[in-house]
């Protein structure tokens, strides 16, 4: 085979495969079998093409290629199953249907599967590791081995949890479909969830050598476009806006050699400053609506980073305010953290360290590594070196990740020697 046709069916699977998975889901209503006819179609057209030419329009090709290759599968089965008979009958008369002279799917029948297929996957009656890992695998088309090293579980167990969200599926009878409209609020919040949980892991990695995960964050961004596309609400261009606006700053939190640098010390120049444009005219989309939740105001309170010309510049007035509503809509123990930390840097360290002691006395986040380098950092401003040093040991005890490891320990070290030179000058 040439290899720039090689290279053509290898892009068509990466841009168009969960396309023609979604499409395939709904013309079969099995997830496993529409898997693999559309891989089976893939490698028909490895065979084919080379003779044939790509056709002008490669993915209803693929599509009904496909569907043809499960009912020949099905065909197979009904011989030895009496129960498939029915369900290959009823493809069948579709599939003739299709080749009765009928135009193939359109786009929007297209993207409305996909967005089906999302729904699916992202299911109430799936535990949330099992819609993570499902969205990925069947929406996203990632690898198993792929999902697996992102989540640090071995592919074995990544593949245990597609196994039995499956299973779920199939055995629950979930339906293939967007929800009613009374019934998608309380839906699109697992799904925005989900999206959402993706793009942390690639924003911020619970462990590992990296601090970002490019492609998580890549595919999770890309599922927000496909659902803001595909079900304009408020809290969905709201979360793609947030995403966007963090993502811009990639290229500046860490150092060449791999190092976390803090928002405060970021060379802002590295900041992508298209992505901050159109996630700002997102955030004002979507609190012009009016209807907008806790996304939208995440997003708020990033663009008012993205938009401030130094750290000097920043308006924690305004951070502060739309965390006092955030606070209100959502009263997590994180987001009285972050607020906490804003208010510190509004109105000073010893504010600030008043709210976060207020946070870690309830308990919640007792083991969250991030609270601790707060009180840690309010500590160190302080003066007070000695409490700044054993809140660090206490978050450097709790992060796995290893440049915020070598960031705590700097700073232990710091302090370290802090103590030293007092400690020198005591009689």
């Amino acid at each position: 085979m040439p290899e720039q046709l090689s290279r053509t069916i290898e892009t068509l699977y990466r841009l168009e495969s969960g396309r023609v998975l979604a499409t395939l889901v709904r013309l079969l209503g099995d997830l496993d079998l529409a898997e693999e006819s559309m891989h089976e179609a893939f490698a028909a057209a490895l065979t084919s093409w080379p003779q044939a030419g790509i056709p002008d329009k490669p993915r209803p090709w693929l599509i009904s290629t496909a569907r043809f290759k499960a009912i020949d599968a099905m065909r197979r089965r009904a011989r030895f199953d009496g129960a498939q008979r029915d369900l290959v009958a009823h493809i069948e008369s579709r599939a003739d249907h299709a080749a009765s002279g009928n135009t193939p799917p359109e786009e929007e029948e297209i993207e409305d599967d996909r967005l089906r297929l999302i729904f699916t996957c992202c299911h109430p009656a799936l535990p949330p590791e099992q819609q993570v890992a499902l969205t990925l695998r069947e929406v996203c088309g990632l690898t198993t081995e792929e999902i697996a090293r992102a989540f640090l579980v071995t592919p074995a167990t990544l593949a245990q949890r597609i196994v039995r969200a499956k299973a779920k599926i199939r055995e629950a009878s979930i339906p293939y479909e967007v929800p009613a409209q009374q019934e998608l609020p309380g839906r699109l919040d697992a799904v925005l969830q989900v999206i959402y949980l993706v793009f942390n892991e690639g924003y911020s990695a619970a462990a590992g050598a990296e601090v970002t995960r490019a492609e998580l964050t890549g595919e999770a961004i890309r599922l927000g476009r496909l659902l803001s596309e595909l079900q304009p609400e408020p809290e969905v261009i709201g979360l793609l806006a947030l995403m966007l606006l963090q993502e811009s700053r990639r290229a500046a939190r860490t150092s060449p050699t791999g190092e976390l640098i803090l928002l405060e010390n970021q060379n802002r120049s590295l900041w992508n400053r298209e992505q901050i444009a159109e996630g700002v005219a997102l955030v004002q989309r979507a609190l012009n609506s009016r209807r907008f939740g806790a996304y939208t105001l995440q997003a708020a309170i990033a663009a008012v980073h993205a938009e401030a010309e130094s750290p000097a510049a920043t308006d924690w007035r305004q951070i502060v305010a739309i965390y006092d509503q955030l606070v209100r809509i959502q009263p997590s123990p994180v987001v009285h953290l972050n607020r906490a930390v804003a208010v510190a840097m509004r109105d000073g360290p010893e504010a600030g360290l008043a709210h976060i002691d207020a946070v870690l006395a309830h308990g919640e986040l007792a083991n969250y590594y991030l609270a601790h380098a707060a009180r840690a950092d309010m500590c160190r401003r302080l003066g007070r070196t000695v409490e700044a040093r054993a809140s660090y040991e206490m978050a450097l005890a709790l992060t796995q990740q290893e440049p915020e490891r070598q960031f705590l320990q700097e700073r232990i070290r710091q302090l370290n020697e802090k103590i030293k030179k007092v400690d020198a000058h005591l009689p």
